[in-house]
């Protein structure tokens, strides 16, 4: 749930903590991984060899991929534009921010949910990203956006909802749209900036919105008993879907401050040289 997005590459995540996809979270670049080597190279080597490993360190998705990964870039950007401009039209037209969700919920479900590809991306290799993060960032804002608001219709109505819904949006406009400019190597600075300072705002706000949410599904979740198994059955298994949502509340204390700060970092590694760059200028 927490929607911060690691800055590792392309097209996947890394939002939980994109606003917030624990939404928003660990936040992404386009270039692979540099990886530094440890030991010096043993006398001899060839300075073509140094070259061929320069050349496959630097070497990114194939053209059809990369192709593939601009597509779909551009795809969920348009996609959250079309829930941003939904929420806008809704408020215009009711005047009121409460029950906005009502208005933006089936693209919300379908382009949150789509952002499972961006597993399918890592576990194949065009982009290179750690599957079991991405895995786990991806999913935690599916489970959000299901487990939650979807299976509990009692909080859909919060206004919770309605502030991480708004921190997705922004944050997910943002990212798609670094990513899909990064494809090209044409990479605005304005949203390169924005893709390293929104956060600080959107971070915070997508967390408390996703925290809020969950503690006001809890009433409802102890009442019906919702996802819960209990004993006797014949697999000998018990679960408590209310014990286990206060689990992952409390899986936030540790989580947050070292995504958000991890970020306050990156912004300084990735901003920071732009700023030195036009002060010497």
């Amino acid at each position: 749930m927490l929607s911060l997005r690691h800055d590792t590459s392309g097209s996947g995540p890394c939002s939980f903590p994109d606003s917030v996809n624990l939404t928003a979270a660990v936040v992404q670049d386009q270039r692979p991984f540099r990886v530094g080597v440890m030991s010096a190279a043993a006398p001899g080597t060839s300075k073509a060899a140094h070259g061929d490993v320069a050349a496959k360190k630097k070497k990114g998705p194939g053209a059809l991929a990369t192709a593939y990964l601009v597509i779909y870039n551009v795809v969920m950007t348009a996609g959250w534009l079309v829930i941003a401009v939904g929420l806008v039209r809704a408020y215009l037209a009711r005047g009121s921010y409460h029950g906005l969700y009502y208005s933006i919920e089936k693209p919300l479900k379908f382009f949150q949910t789509g952002a499972i590809l961006e597993i399918l991306h890592c576990a194949v290799g065009i982009v290179p990203s750690s599957v079991v993060l991405t895995g786990f960032q991806v999913l935690s804002r599916v489970f959000l956006t299901w487990a939650v608001t979807h299976s509990v219709r009692e909080v859909q109505s919060e206004d919770s909802v309605l502030l991480f819904v708004t921190a997705w949006t922004v944050t997910e406009i943002i990212r798609y749209s670094f990513y899909t400019f990064s494809l090209l190597n044409h990479l605005p600075y304005l949203i390169k900036w924005a893709r390293y300072t929104f956060f600080i705002v959107l971070y915070p706000m997508g967390v408390t919105g996703e925290l809020l949410t969950i503690y006001a599904a809890l009433p409802y979740v102890q009442k019906t008993g919702l996802y819960s198994v209990t004993l006797p059955n014949k697999y000998n298994f018990s679960f408590d879907y209310y014990t286990f949502l206060i689990l992952i509340m409390i899986s936030y204390i540790p989580l947050f401050p070292q995504l958000y700060f991890h970020m306050i970092r990156q912004r300084k590694k990735v901003l920071g040289h732009a700023e030195d760059y036009s002060k010497v200028e």
